[in-house]
Order: structure tokens, then sequence, then C-alpha cells
């Protein structure tokens, strides 16, 4: 059952073979032996899971089931919760009750799924190694000394693991595909405004989009397909029609035009993921696709624009957090300016006050026009390039990441090492496009997995998800689980 698409999922509880407590409880007593080692739950609510799933049960014996109803799904510790314990992986909201449900929530709820329990996460989003979280670093399944990726890596070593059925996780500046990538599994961050960011807690407001992490592209688009909507509650939310994201997956690929971005093979990208992805192009030419050469040159400026813009919303929407309504407050203080003082100090970690600390200065007088308005006016010179990219090709691939997982603590000391591990993914949230990660193979060491980048047009998710679906119909490499589990 653990290995088992959410298609099968949903059939063989439709055909009582399983009952939607019995699979909420098996992957409880899974997440029970596991998670001490991998660290990628946070929060789990026994009671309350088999509560939902005895209610599926009900809905599945009317006859009233949809296609994720019944099926136990994690969720990232980003998105308030109803009477669930909500931190964002931070000391200021360890000890936060939510009281009201996400628009995600919302969605699932509605779906019948079951909420397996909130999984661990970089701090505020805020990382690319899953290091950064107040309750301890997440490991990766296939290799315990090493990162999961981040800020999802939770979401992605409970997927790897096979401790839920699927997970949802967000997307900043790779947050998503990065994490897919490393726990070899597959992810997508969908075009910006088709997911509702009511109830996700903010880090960078234009940036920020949910999503879903599953082994598959079916199962992702079934996950979409739930999520996607709009919401009047969030002023991103875009007013278009739902979409069935699973109408298109076992389409053709014969005339397909694949962009090749020459600034993605360039120095940095390790020799092992670069020879994976370049077999998984071949595979693509099997399968009827033609290879098309592009441009991206802006994308080199991906990284810096975004450590200027991604700062400076951050230090706006985190200056909620001041001790006064919830979150952690500081035992002792002088006055209320202290008090703000030391329950910041307190409650942040190292690398959100970094941020805060940037973003500050960028928006400060007299630094506001020479970095933020700059670094404004970049963004859409990227996101015309993406545009001028699509008018030669369908969809764009290259790498993920530019390495597979490295160790715990291996970059620790660099911050900007760190940031350059979202070098490929940055520029799609820059551009506000859709994006997505999939197994392609493993690194040199035949044990740590590589991700396959694919990158589509606005709202042209269904054709990217064809088009990985495709490819897995081809391949393994998705099927693929670490020893042991």
């Amino acid at each position: 059952m653990i290995n088992a698409s959410l298609n099968q999922l949903g059939a063989a509880l439709a055909a009582k073979k399983i009952s939607s407590v019995e699979l909420t409880q098996l992957y409880l007593n899974r997440i029970a032996t596991h998670n001490p080692v991998y660290n990628a739950y946070l929060t789990v609510d026994a009671k309350t899971s088999l509560a939902q799933a005895a209610a599926a049960d009900s809905l599945l014996s009317s006859g009233n089931a949809g296609p994720l109803t019944g099926i136990p799904i994690a969720q990232k510790d980003i998105f308030c919760a109803k009477g669930w314990r909500t931190t964002c992986g931070s000391k200021m909201l360890a000890d936060f009750i939510a009281p009201y449900d996400a628009h995600v929530i919302e969605q699932f709820n509605r779906a019948g799924a079951i909420n397996l329990g909130k999984t661990n996460m970089d701090e505020f989003a805020m990382g690319s190694s899953n290091e950064t979280s107040y309750f301890g670093a997440v490991r990766n399944p296939w290799n315990q000394k090493a990162v999961p990726g981040g800020s999802s890596g939770g979401a992605a070593s409970a997927v790897a693991a096979r401790l839920c059925a699927a997970a949802t996780g967000t997307d900043t500046g790779g947050s998503i595909r990065q994490p897919a990538a490393l726990c070899g599994i597959t992810g997508i961050k969908p075009t910006y405004g088709t997911v509702s960011r009511y109830g996700m807690i903010a880090f960078a407001s234009s940036l920020d989009q949910a999503g879903p992490m599953a082994k598959s592209a079916e199962d992702c688009a079934l996950m979409l397909n739930v999520m996607t909507g709009f919401d009047e509650r969030d002023s991103t939310s875009l007013q278009r029609e739902k979409e069935d994201y699973t109408r298109d997956l076992h389409l053709p690929l014969t005339g397909l035009r694949i962009g090749l971005p020459r600034e993605f093979f360039t120095e940095g990208l390790s020799s092992d993921v670069g020879a994976r992805v370049q077999e998984a192009i071949a595979e693509y030419r099997k399968l009827g696709a033609t290879i098309v050469g592009i441009s991206l040159p802006n994308t080199r400026l991906a990284v810096p624009v975004y450590y200027v813009l991604a700062p400076a919303e951050a230090s706006s929407n985190l200056s909620r957090f001041d001790g006064v309504r919830y979150g952690h407050r500081a035992d002792e203080y002088t006055d209320l300016a202290d008090m703000y003082e030391k329950s910041r100090a307190q409650g942040f970690g190292e690398e959100v006050k970094r941020r805060i600390m940037i973003g500050t200065y960028v928006l400060s007088h007299g630094y506001y026009d020479a970095y933020y308005l700059q670094a404004q006016k970049i963004r859409r010179l990227i996101a015309q390039d993406f545009t001028d990219a699509f008018a030669h090709c369908d969809v764009i691939m290259g790498p993920t990441s530019p390495s597979t997982a490295f160790n715990l603590g291996e970059k620790g000391d660099d911050p900007v090492q760190m940031y350059l591990s979202d070098i490929y993914t940055i520029a799609v949230n820059l551009a506000g496009l859709p994006g997505m990660s999939i197994p392609c193979g493993f690194g040199a060491s035949g044990t740590m997995p590589v991700g396959l980048q694919i990158i589509g047009n606005y709202f042209e998710e269904a054709r990217m998800l064809n088009v990985a679906h495709q490819y897995q119909l081809a391949t393994d490499w998705h099927t693929r689980a670490p020893q042991g589990l």
C-alpha cells in the first residue's frame, strides 16, 4: 500500500480492500517508527486524523466520495489548520494553535482527505536545506547524513520515506522543486495566483505559491485538482474556471518542442547531474520531442534579484510577529519597545534575522531606488526572457538543483553557497511561471536522486504534467524508494 499511487489507493478504498481508518493507521504507525530518525513531522494528532478517516469511510460507503476521499495527506506546517499547532518551523510560533483553516486545508477537507500531520520546514520557509527549523534539521531518507532540501524538506522526506501518500509544500524560490529533486519525488509549483495564499503564513507575498509533492506527476495532477480555485479572501487569487489537470496526461509527445537554456549547462553544474539530465532529454527524443536551443540571458541575475526582493517582503510580513497578540513573548522586559526587541531576538532564528536585516536595509531611505527598484526592473527582464523563449518552444527543461543532496552542516557557514542551491529555480518564481521537478536518475554515487526541472508557460500546468507523466510511463525513476523502508 505504501508504494501505491493515489489512484490505486482510491480504488482500494472504493472496493473496500482497505478502510481509510486502516490506511491512516498504517501511516501513523510508520510515522511513529521512522519519524524519530527523519524528523519530517512536527505535529501528529492521531485522534483527529482517525476521526477524519472514520468520516471518510462513511462518505465512501454512501457513494459520495471524491478521488482523494479517505487518503492521508501531510500538510506543510506553514498552513493554518484549525485546532492544529502551526509553527512555521519557528520558536516564534512554537505554541500557536491556528483558529482557522487555510484555503488549501479547506479544499482538502472538502475533498474528504485526511490531515495526517504537519511537516517540518525551514523557519518561515527561509532556507534551502531544512536546517534552519527551530525543531531541528530534517534528514534525507536516501542518506541520513544528507539534507532533504528546503524549505519543504519535511514534506519531501515524508513522501520519499512513505510516511504519507502525498504532501503539500510551498515554493518561494524553489522550495517545492529543490527538495523534490534531492529526495527523488515529484513536485510542482503552479502559476502564481492559481492556489490561494489565504491562511498560508507569508514569507514573500509576490513569490509564495503552494503546490503538491507526491510520488508521480499523475498524483500531483490529482492534488492540484483539489488545491486550485479562486478565493476572494486572497487579493492575488486568480478568478479562473477550475481545470482538470489530469485531462492531458495520456497525450503523445510527438512534436513537443523542448527548450534547453544554454545558461543552465555551464560552470557550477555537477557533471553527474548534467549527465542524468542529458539522458532524460535523450529519452524525450525517443518519445517524439524535438530539442531547441534557447537563451535566458538574465538568469545570472535571478539570485541577487531574489535576495533583494524576497527579504524586502519578508521584513514587512514578519513585522506582525511582535509578541503582542500571538507568538513568543519575552519573559522579562522593561517597556513596550524592549518587549518587541527581546521577543523578536529570542523568537527568530539567525537566517530569519539575516533576511529581515537585508530587507529593512534595501527598503530604507537612500537605498530603495538603488536596490529594490532596480531589482524590480530586472525582474521584468527575467520574465521577458521566458516570454521570448516560449515563442520557440513549448516547455523548458534543465536541472532542478546544481548538485545532489549535500551533507548536513556542509554549507551552514556560507549563506551565499546555500543561496546558490536555488540558482535554477528562482527565476521561475520571479516570473510567476509554473515549474516542476521529476526524478531522472541518480548521481555519481548511484544512491542520491537527481531532479529534472520542467518549466511551462503561464497556466500550462496540464501540458507540463503530460510531459512529466509520459516520461514516467517510459522510465521507473519515480518508483524507486530508499532501502529499508
